[in-house]
């Protein structure tokens, strides 16, 4: 990647004011010799809320995994909230105490309720004790919209359901990041808008987050930035209007005319 690109990357977008939470240099990922990523530049400033699109196999989860660290990167940087990813056992303990996941599937534990699934975590990783981590499970059920659910188990719940309870367990570990990686694609239809509806309202709070997605009325209404990953590279990136109406690259523009046309 080009010294200039770098060095963009590096700055926040015109009325951006916050720190980055996430800065990405150089980023590479390889899964034997299948290069996914190859020299990703990327920043998420605080309280921005970024989406990645593209087509399929593009890296676009590789690189939420990347940050995660759940994928150990082949090469380049990644810091999150000023510390640099480090794979020790304490570096990535350390790592993951600042950042929520939300996955595809939900992962809910089927044998706990909606309640010890919010809290368990809250106890055994944060020390909180019981009585504090059902106050903060029930405020987040609440924010979600679920409250009357604390004590069904996922099984009964809808899609749209535990991927909200799902989001509630992440939010109460108190991350300074969230990660949602394509979060309504497991979900009939008409159970996408009530997820998607949290998300904007996590948005419309300040809340950092990346968004894998293939909803573009979430990524056009929600975003502040739009990242348009294709061939191991960004190849599109900037404010949601542009990147989806005027995309200025030949990539850009036959991603968003195969859009248009399914």
């Amino acid at each position: 990647m080009s010294e200039q690109t770098s060095q963009q990357a590096a700055q926040p977008l015109d009325g951006q004011t916050g720190r980055p939470m996430v800065q990405m240099r150089d980023i590479v990922k390889k899964f034997g010799t299948t290069t996914v990523l190859d020299g990703i530049d990327l920043d998420v400033h605080e309280g921005e809320v970024v989406t990645l699109i593209g087509p399929s196999g593009a890296g676009k989860s590789t690189l939420l995994r990347c940050v995660n660290g759940l994928e150990r990167i082949s090469g380049g940087t990644i810091e999150v909230d000023g510390e640099q990813l480090s794979y020790t056992e304490k570096g990535l303990n350390r790592l993951r105490a600042r950042i929520g996941m939300v996955f595809q599937s939900f992962n809910l534990f089927p044998h706990m309720t909606v309640m010890d699934n919010v809290t368990v975590a809250q106890r055994e990783v944060l020390g909180r004790s019981s009585a504090e981590a059902r106050e903060r499970g029930l405020e987040l059920l609440a924010r979600v919209g679920l409250d009357h659910k604390a004590d069904a188990y996922p099984g009964n719940l809808s899609g749209g359901q535990q991927q909200r309870v799902a989001i509630a367990r992440a939010l109460a570990m108190d991350p300074a990041v969230m990660l949602f990686d394509e979060p309504t694609s497991a979900l009939d239809p008409e159970l996408v808008g009530e997820v998607l509806e949290v998300m904007r309202v996590l948005a419309d709070e300040g809340m950092t987050m990346m968004v894998v997605t293939h909803e573009m009325r979430f990524a056009r209404k929600a975003a502040d930035r739009v990242v348009l990953l294709a061939d191991g590279g960004i190849a599109e990136e900037g404010p949601p209007a542009q990147v989806l109406d005027e995309p200025t690259s030949e990539r850009g523009q036959a991603f968003l005319q195969q859009l248009n046309e399914t």
